[in-house]
């Protein structure tokens, strides 16, 4: 008895440590095209990745214009020195000294190439040197400084050139963008479309294994009833086995399909634990689409991200070429300054000359302020103007940047040339594409009604025994392959719909997708 509990409370154990059977996902999630799309632009890890370009691109942007911004600088020094007196008329003992300068400067870089500064330096000094006239002495300057070169390095555009390369970069990327996310759309519609026709595919399999059966049914009674020879029945046994073998091919299909939008959405890992299937809730478009070869380059020349960022190129290129052309000329430079000074402190009375020892008798007491008005009233005025130029003897590597970049002018027109000419060629296939699908729709629709047509006829014919199994099961495949021929024009439009957008670079508007809704601030 002890020996059959051991036995059982063995058993027992080993039950639960035997892991619990994985249960099949059975989650169904049903969606839209449309809520495809966004959650594919949201969650998709190449948007994800195109998005931060803008984000650089506009970082880059605000770092070149930080060029126009001011400068200054403030400065503040103290010094004292104490040095030996080697005659009694310098001082009586050491000479001590003490000096206190201050120094205030604004830059600002203007439109055309120059700079202009404003500076202010003042300073204080304290000595115990004998004979003096003025003791603590106070000076200031203030003064106007601009340079402007005049050949090379002169113009708007030139001084402006970082600038106008980062805005650029930042429509370039703008651009970019919008390319990034039309290519998602079209591959999620792509996708979309693929999975409607795999499992519509299946639906047709798994209808057409229906009608095979029903005849094997159909004929297995007969024998049964000695209507039929045994024999009969094989050719309906080989077909429903061909039959379940093409069912299982669809199934594998729907689920290549399911996991090739999953991809695309970018599900969370515990989502796709959770979900079995996906459930395609819009029907494919059966409505005729016409659109003239004339609109449809009007309208992508207008819209189309990869012709646009082109003409920027070129654009850019052009830039580079008045800039490099500048840099060829020699340096020319305009500079001419204003300033004035002022002095101040506190003046010293002596009863005759200091220097023959004379006593003194008072002091003027001076102050900063009185050095600063002198300053202010320009009352000491200084200027200067002058020109400087600047010959190099060689500019061997300007002139071959130079040349470069004409080069480069001509390869980014023949670009754009070549962009354009791809693009006509695209839109006349999308466009044939578009026309072609949509009559094979409806050449094959009138297929598959004859087809059902001729399945019901020799069906009818089969029950009076005047057909055969083998033209039945024969009739009952064609049926099958003009359902599924006309289901696959019918996917195929749609699908070349979705590239006629995208060659007419239509698809965000189509499709509700604003590009300021993806850039990040």
């Amino acid at each position: 008895m002890k020996k059959q509990l051991r036995w059982a409370l063995w058993l027992f154990v080993a039950v639960l440590a035997v892991p619990a059977w994985p249960q099949e996902n059975t989650k169904t999630v049903s969606l839209s095209l449309q809520d495809c799309v966004a959650r594919t632009i949201k969650n998709n890890l190449g948007v994800a990745i195109q998005v931060l370009n803008p984000v650089q691109a506009e970082n880059s942007v605000a770092l070149a214009r930080e060029i126009f911004l001011p400068t200054f600088s403030l400065s503040a020094n103290k010094q004292g020195s104490t040095s030996v007196s080697y005659s009694f008329i310098d001082s009586s003992g050491n000479i001590i000294s003490k000096t206190n300068n201050y120094t205030f400067s604004g830059t600002q870089y203007v439109p055309f190439g120059g700079t202009f500064t404003i500076s202010a330096t003042g300073y204080q000094t304290d000595s115990n040197q004998n004979f003096q006239t003025i003791n603590p002495r106070y000076g200031t300057t203030l003064r106007f400084n601009f340079t402007q070169p005049l050949l090379r390095n002169f113009g708007y555009d030139i001084s402006r050139y970082s600038i106008l390369v980062a805005r650029n970069g930042l429509a370039t990327s703008d651009f970019q963008l919008k390319q990034t996310l039309m290519d998602t759309i079209y591959s999620v519609e792509s996708a979309y479309w693929g999975l409607v026709y795999s499992i519509e595919n299946l639906n047709d399999r798994r209808q057409s294994l229906q009608l095979a059966k029903d005849l094997l049914d159909k004929n297995q009674r007969s024998v049964e009833v000695g209507t039929m020879a045994p024999m009969d029945v094989l050719s309906a046994q080989a077909e429903v086995a061909t039959r379940e073998a093409d069912l299982i091919q669809a199934e594998t299909q729907v689920k290549s399909a399911e996991d090739q939008l999953k991809v695309l959405l970018n599900m969370p890992e515990d989502e796709q634990r959770a979900v079995g299937s996906i459930k395609p809730l819009d029907s494919p478009s059966l409505e005729e689409r016409k659109v003239s070869l004339d609109e449809a380059l009007a309208t992508a020349f207008e819209l189309r991200p990869d012709l646009a960022s082109s003409k920027l190129g070129i654009e850019l290129q052009q830039l580079n070429m008045r800039y490099t052309r500048n840099q060829l000329l020699p340096d020319l430079n305009l500079s001419a300054y204003y300033s004035g000074s002022g002095v101040s402190g506190t003046e010293i009375l002596y009863d005759g000359n200091p220097l023959l020892g004379a006593p003194i008798i008072g002091t003027i007491p001076g102050n900063f302020s009185g050095a600063i008005k002198d300053s202010l009233a320009f009352r000491y005025p200084n200027w200067s103007v002058g020109l400087t130029l600047n010959i190099p003897v060689s500019r061997f590597t300007s002139r071959a940047i130079y040349a470069q970049a004409k080069v480069n002018i001509q390869e980014a027109m023949l670009t754009l040339q070549n962009t354009q000419q791809q693009a006509v060629l695209e839109i006349k296939n999308s466009l044939r594409s578009v026309e072609s699908n949509f009559k094979r729709i409806n050449a094959y629709r009138v297929a598959r009604e004859f087809a059902e047509q001729k399945l019901a006829a020799e069906e009818e014919k089969l029950s009076v025994g005047q057909s055969t199994n083998y033209l039945v099961l024969s009739y009952q495949r064609d049926l099958a392959d003009a359902r599924i021929s006309e289901l696959n024009a019918i996917v195929a439009y749609n699908v070349s719909l979705a590239s006629l957008d995208h060659s007419l670079g239509v698809s965000l508007r189509n499709r509700n997708v604003k590009l300021t809704d993806y850039i990040q601030n």
